[in-house]
């Protein structure tokens, strides 16, 4: 079997009559971290809905190993190997940490990792695993999506602008995380506004503007000023 491979052919994502993504293509290999840099408003976080069958209306190809999945809902989405961390993190607040966690596990391929290896990875969530999520910190909340993300045992992990109100500290701690979860084989996407941060975590990035790709290729190909230039527009 070919190593797995997600491909975004020609995709544009609508709602109603306002077309929020115009024809991207993008690819990312397993065991491979890339970026899809922009502003807010980019059209990043539509991206990422039309991957998992949450847009609106979504035309173009969206393929997993050769396969077809754009046309699939989200639970086969996902229990074909693609998961979602969504921006906001969206738990449960009234289940408590473990119950949160184990929506993973159940939605999933149920393949790979189990609690016990959330635990290791997160060890505050076990301290807190019979806590209610409202009563979590914003980056054990990120972390609890994280984990509930990773018990679904995804070949291809869509992170959605993870660092987004967190303290500096805690996004380093985060950050740190990701080059163990691309060694395990997972491809990541990491959608993010914060560029040096985003690029730094990434082999090979996608710029969008205004729902287009504006640049594309690896961090080192590029000066600051032309990766800037590319995100805000000349």
């Amino acid at each position: 079997m070919s190593e797995p491979r997600l491909t975004v052919e020609g995709v544009s994502v609508y709602y109603g009559p306002f077309r929020a993504v115009h024809d991207v293509s993008l690819t990312v290999g397993a065991g491979e971290i890339v970026s899809v840099i922009g502003a807010n408003g980019a059209g990043k976080s539509s991206l990422l809905k039309a991957i998992v069958g949450q847009a609106d209306r979504c035309e173009g190809r969206i393929a997993m190993n050769g396969a077809d999945i754009g046309r699939m809902g989200t639970p086969a989405i996902v229990r074909a190997g693609v998961a979602l961390v969504p921006e906001g993190r969206r738990l449960f607040p009234n289940l408590t940490v473990e119950e949160n966690l184990s929506l993973g596990w159940r939605v999933g391929r149920r393949g790979g990792p189990r609690l016990a290896d959330v635990y290791d990875i997160f060890p505050v969530l076990k301290e807190r695993r019979s806590s209610p999520a409202r009563v979590l910190s914003g980056g054990q909340q990120q972390m609890v999506a994280l984990g509930r993300a990773l018990l679904a045992d995804p070949r291809f992990l869509l992170c959605d602008e993870i660092s987004l109100g967190l303290a500096p500290t805690v996004i380093a701690d985060l950050y740190a995380l990701l080059p163990g979860i691309r060694d395990r084989g997972i491809g990541i996407v990491l959608v993010e506004q914060d560029i040096g941060r985003s690029l730094r975590a990434s082999t090979r990035f996608y710029c969008m503007l205004e729902g287009r790709i504006s640049l594309s290729g690896s961090p080192d190909a590029f000066d600051r000023e032309t990766i800037t230039r590319s995100y805000f527009g000349s």
